[in-house]
């Protein structure tokens, strides 16, 4: 992710250069977990299907990538529902990646760590509990807690089923199955979290996870937040690995059922047919080659997708006039750090660290978004994640791998937009100031840390187009504002006849969302429901361990530790010598 990363290439790809290869059923554009996800769908039904994929190894947001070793991922922080019976288990097991995949669950009593100025809180994995947790310190509030979270939790639940009412009489019932969300489905969350709350710190920390669609509560919609919410009630996991050990899993998913992939391979537009309604007939490469197929995926946001690949030409009036209007989320600054600190006494553990100061996180957001990253001292407002402690079998027993996000506009780096390797020395001097910002942030959370940095990266909007290829260097696809949701959203299947779309902007956005897209848009293709392609299979099992306590952990995983913590010491000796 960062300008100088080292990656994983050990995915196989496709030889693209023999003649019999220059026609598919399906191509999929981008190898995100959405992409992947509709490839593996569409493979497995025994469609021949190429998945393309610009940069050197797959994965979109969720790949992994390595400095000096250490590895890092963007774009996986965490991932709920992941118990026996919940959704993203199942949807791992519908998929057959479930028997290649480990997650350790985050600590349970402190997923989320709300450091609110000098105020703490813990999110429990349990919904009982943080109803508990929040009317113990907040007594005042009692009942506006427990309505308001089981409003989340019920809104957040209707959601979910509206694809399962079928036929005529159920969907008379709809009003009434779906009266929570009928009721506050149209609102921001400000406004209906203080319908309900009263206190401002209370707001702050039940607003915390706003992080996680990049919305402030006035533009946030409420319903995008329940689901958002209540997708960690039960718990947080972590994979094993990091993201790229789920896109190892999906790409020889793929590959298990005929697929291919092929990486470092660009698409500069899509190929179009006809005069009045075109079709979509294939792709052509940067490196002019073209390739023809009955079906066209795009993994890429619908910027990207209709405006760069398909061309403003050859769309309709009415799809112009949504593009123009249709906003983007914020994009980030992201710092990986390595570090010789033993964290845990530092007070961290495998919980994610939400650092803001106590102030209206609305007005919060107003501050992040301001064009003058160059103001202050340090960032206030930090996302902060151990990677090495979410994932003890990556720990070599004396690195720690760090990643801190702070959320930002793209506004700032709009002179650097036309940046190419080499990069130029006014970006490498305002990448410096930033990464400088970013530590004294990072400091108030880990006193000394500066001390203790082995090597640092700093990835920039700039960095994200580069690598991800998103519109204005975006982190969550389109905005998650009322207007880009539900109806509102782009859709699978686009007006150009065999052009279908899927990922963050589509269904939903984070590392599940977009892998549930992918099934959707497979689904629609084949003209089937989409719980038909993720049943679970009988043979698939996730294997889920705690990253709090290693006394269940098998084997072989006590072996991979021992191994590469012996590995470190050995590497460690011979740099002394």
């Amino acid at each position: 992710m960062g300008e100088t990363a080292e990656n994983d290439k050990s995915v196989s790809v496709k030889n693209l250069n023999s003649p019999e290869d220059n026609k598919w059923d399906t191509i999929v554009i981008g190898s995100g977990a959405g992409g992947l996800a509709t490839g593996i769908c569409l493979a497995r039904a025994g469609q021949k299907v190429l998945v393309l994929e610009q940069h050197d190894v797959p994965g979109g947001w969720c790949h992994s990538f390595y400095l000096d070793g250490h590895r890092f991922t963007p774009g996986v922080h965490y991932v709920g529902l992941l118990a026996e019976g919940e959704a993203t288990n199942d949807l791992y097991r519908g998929l057959g990646i479930a028997n290649d995949l480990v997650f350790f669950r985050m600590n349970p009593d402190a997923y989320e760590h709300a450091w609110i100025g000098e105020e703490r809180f813990d999110f429990p994995s349990n919904l009982e509990q943080l109803i508990d947790r929040l009317t113990e310190r907040f007594p005042e509030e009692r009942k506006s807690i427990h309505t308001y979270l089981n409003l989340v939790r019920n809104v957040s639940v209707q959601i979910y089923s509206l694809p399962y009412f079928k036929g005529f009489w159920q969907k008379l019932t709809i009003p009434y199955k779906t009266r929570h969300m009928g009721k506050y489905g149209l609102f921001s969350l400000r406004k209906v979290i203080n319908w309900h709350i009263k206190n401002p710190l209370l707001k702050n920390i039940l607003n915390i996870q706003c992080g996680d669609h990049g919305l402030q509560p006035k533009k946030a919609a409420f319903p995008l937040h329940c689901a958002l919410m209540s997708h960690y009630f039960n718990g947080a996991y972590y994979p094993m690995g990091g993201g790229g050990a789920l896109i190892k899993a999906m790409t020889n998913a793929l590959k298990k059922h005929g697929g291919h992939l092929q990486t470092g391979t660009t698409v500069n537009r899509i190929l179009t047919q006809g005069e009045r309604k075109k079709r979509a007939i294939g792709v052509a490469l940067e490196n002019g080659q073209l390739l023809y197929a009955n079906t066209i995926v795009s993994n890429a946001d619908p910027g990207i997708t209709y405006l760069n690949l398909v061309g403003k030409e050859n769309l309709s009036s009415k799809l112009q006039k949504k593009l123009s209007k249709t906003k983007y989320s914020c994009t980030s600054l992201m710092l990986f750090l390595t570090v010789d600190m033993d964290l845990r006494k530092a007070g961290l553990d495998s919980g994610n660290i939400w650092l803001m100061p106590n102030k209206d996180t609305d007005d919060l957001y107003d501050d992040l978004m301001t064009p003058n990253l160059s103001n202050g001292e340090a960032f206030e407002a930090m996302f902060i994640s151990c990677t090495s402690l979410k994932d003890p079998a990556s720990y070599d027993g004396k690195h720690h791998t760090i990643e801190a996000i702070t959320l930002i506009d793209y506004s700032t780096f709009e002179k650097y937009k036309e940046e190419t390797e080499p990069r130029s020395e006014g970006y490498i001097k305002f990448k410096e100031i930033l990464s400088q910002k970013m530590l004294n942030g990072l400091s108030r959370a880990i006193p000394g840390v500066r001390d203790h940095i082995v090597q640092m990266e700093l990835g920039t909007p700039i960095t994200n187009e580069y690598y991800i290829n998103t519109t204005r260097g975006n982190v969550y696809g389109t905005e998650k504002s009322l207007r880009h949701i539900g109806p509102f959203a782009f859709k699978a299947k686009s007006e150009i006849e065999n052009l279908y779309l899927c990922g963050a902007s589509i269904l939903s956005h984070g590392v599940a969302g977009a892998s549930h897209s992918g099934v959707d848009t497979a689904a629609t293709i084949l003209g089937c429901e989409a719980d038909e392609l993720k049943k679970p299979q009988d043979d698939q099992y996730l294997r889920i361990y705690e990253a709090e306590n290693p006394v269940d952990y098998p084997d072989w995983m006590l072996k991979k530790i021992e191994v590469k913590r012996a590995r470190a010491i050995s590497k460690m000796a011979q740099e002394s010598v």
